[in-house]
């Protein structure tokens, strides 16, 4: 891979109020052995120290003052000028290759739209980390691809072209919170765009939001209200359809 040939990339980090988690994502995403072009953090109307700590870590600090990932997620990929936009949260934990990764799969594949990949829970019980996670991130694959018809995003650890958010940024669902923006982008990407899943590219996660009931609930009830709107626009059986019968078949990995 010569440095003629290797695109930049953009890493956004969404964050509300989770200081110490991003002062450790971006502490990792320093020790990159390919750095980021610009490391952009979206301030989401923080009221703790999230701002001063991108600032300390030299990442690009864009205030989006309406509360939710999917406007914070947008504002990110609207403000990153690197050919590749690659998303974290703020609890991720990237190894050391994690950028790396993106370039080299970006280089090997031009036809690749999107990437995604997978984690564990670093503070799950030791000895269930991977196992939760692999439950848990298999069963978002699998239910994901059938409701889509192609391939989901996992927002804890993926990029895509600029390009392909340039395509779609005018149809992603912004100004609701309760929608889950990785499934929605995922959507609005659809089956003619090339999205792979990546078992090996892999980040830490806190298992924090599968804690409790009602946190269980509310994400389940974020996806059902993901699934309806977009299926509002085209349904499942229409999805399968196009992906079925067109040469973008092909295009799915």
């Amino acid at each position: 891979m010569t440095a003629d040939l290797a695109p930049t990339v953009s890493v956004v980090v969404p964050v509300r109020d989770d200081a110490p988690a991003l002062d450790r994502c971006l502490s990792l995403l320093a020790r990159q052995t390919v750095a980021p072009l610009e490391v952009v953090v979206v301030d989401n109307a923080s009221t703790d120290a999230s701002a001063a700590v991108a600032h300390r870590w030299g990442a690009v600090v864009v205030a989006e003052p309406s509360v939710g990932i999917p406007a914070a997620a947008a504002t990110g990929y609207d403000a990153a000028k690197g050919a590749v936009i690659a998303r974290l949260d703020a609890d991720s934990r990237p190894g050391p290759l994690w950028v790396q990764t993106v370039v080299e799969r970006m280089v090997a594949d031009p036809g690749l739209d999107a990437l995604t990949g997978t984690g564990s829970f670093y503070d799950a019980p030791r000895g269930l980390r991977s196992a939760v996670a692999v439950a848990y991130l298999g069963a978002y694959y699998v239910l994901g691809h059938l409701a889509l018809g192609h391939i989901a995003l996992w927002g804890s650890c993926m990029a895509m072209r600029s390009s392909a958010w340039r395509a779609v940024r005018r149809d992603v669902v912004r100004d609701d919170a309760e929608v889950h923006d990785d499934l929605d982008l995922a959507f609005r990407l659809g089956p003619r765009r090339r999205i792979r899943l990546d078992r090996s590219w892999r980040v830490g996660v806190s298992a924090r939001s599968l804690r409790g009931r009602r946190q269980r609930r509310r994400r389940l009830d974020r996806a059902w209200r993901t699934l309806r709107l977009n299926w509002e626009v085209s349904p499942p059986w229409d999805r399968w359809r196009r992906r079925t019968s067109g040469p973008e078949n092909a295009r799915q990995s």
